[in-house]
Formats: C-alpha cells, sequence, structure tokens
C-alpha cells in the first residue's frame, strides 16, 4: 500500500490534507463532548429535585413513624405523613426521569453534532483517499514493466483531458498503436505524474 506520493508538492498536500483531517475529527468529537456536557448541566434541577423530595419523603417517613406510636390517634396522625411522603417520592421520582431525559438527550445532540462532520470525511474524503492509494499501489507495481508502462500508456489515454494528450503530439495515439516505445513511455510519464509518482523506482 502506497500512502503518499513521490512527487514533493503532492505528496506534502497529502500530508498536509490528512493532518488537517485529523485535527478536524478531533476538533468535531471535542465539540461533541462539550456539547453534551451543557446539555448534561440542564440535569442539575432534576438531580436537585430528586435529592430534596428523597430527603423530605425519609424526614416524614421517620416523622410518621414517630407519631402513629401515639396511643389511640397514631393511626390518624400518620397518614397525613404517609400522604405527603408520597407526594414528595413522586417529585424525587420525577427529578430522577427529568435526568434521564436530559441524558439521553445529551447523547443524541452530541452525537448530531459530530455525526455530519464525520460523514464528510468517511463518505467524501476518504472513499478519494483510498482510491488514490489503490491507484498509485497498481501504477508504482507496475511503472517497470513494459507491459505495466503500455497499461499506464493506455490509462492516460482513456483519462488525461484532451489538451494535454495533444501536447504530446497530434499522432500520440496512433504511435501507441503502433507500440513506438517513446510515444508509451510519454504517456505513461503523464499518467505517473498526475499521481504524483516518479517514472522510475529510486
Amino acid at each position: 500500500m502506497k500512502l503518499y506520493a513521490d512527487r514533493v508538492p503532492k505528496a506534502v498536500r497529502q500530508l498536509l490534507t490528512d493532518i488537517l483531517v485529523v485535527l478536524w475529527v478531533y476538533a468535531w468529537i471535542r465539540a461533541g463532548l462539550w456539547v453534551n456536557d451543557m446539555v448534561e448541566k440542564l440535569g442539575v434541577p432534576g438531580a436537585r429535585l430528586e435529592s430534596a423530595g428523597g430527603g423530605i419523603a425519609d424526614n416524614l417517613s421517620d416523622a410518621g413513624s414517630k407519631v402513629g406510636g401515639v396511643p389511640l390517634v397514631g393511626d390518624q396522625l400518620v397518614r397525613p405523613f404517609e400522604g405527603a411522603a408520597s407526594a414528595a417520592r413522586s417529585l424525587a421520582e420525577a427529578g430522577r426521569q427529568t435526568q434521564d431525559v436530559v441524558d439521553t438527550m445529551a447523547w443524541v445532540v452530541a452525537v448530531i453534532a459530530v455525526a455530519v462532520p464525520l460523514a464528510l470525511v468517511l463518505f467524501g474524503w476518504l472513499p478519494l483517499r483510498l482510491r488514490w492509494m489503490r491507484r498509485a499501489a497498481v501504477a508504482s507495481a507496475v511503472r517497470d514493466a513494459p507491459a505495466g508502462r503500455d497499461l499506464l500508456a493506455l490509462r492516460a489515454l482513456a483519462s488525461q483531458p484532451l489538451n494535454r494528450l495533444a501536447q504530446l503530439g497530434p499522432d500520440i495515439a496512433q504511435s501507441w498503436r503502433n507500440g513506438d516505445a517513446e510515444a508509451v513511455d510519454a504517456l505513461a510519464e503523464l499518467e505517473l505524474r498526475r499521481l504524483g509518482l516518479r517514472s522510475r523506482r529510486p
């Protein structure tokens, strides 16, 4: 597998692009974590409500148990405390549910914030980068073989812009058909240059 071009300008561009992509991904992951932290703070009131409701419910339950020991009227006195304790537990449960909703929302928002930039990398930059690596690896492997250079020349004829082909001469296609070595080398060099590769291995 070939990671970078042989020619310095293209190799530098590739390296800088790779670094920028890594920084881009890192920055958006950090941004997603920051968004998650910010949304998580919305759950603080729910946590306080849960804590306060639980504390009140415990205190009321303790008070009710003490009041329940009063002779004759204890059972009647304990009911209001039990009702109030139940209401406090409901408040605590509402606080807990609020925290659950906020936690879920925090992760969903963070994932959405990161998903779009990562999708641009995965479906935009990465396929192009892998395609160049595959083509460059094949071209690098065959560039010194006569049959390989013929394939490179054919690729150049099929994919290079007409103005670049015309610069090699008006009869370049005919020369290639006739097996002209100079025409084949010129076309192969054109294709290798497009990929950022040198014509011969160092």
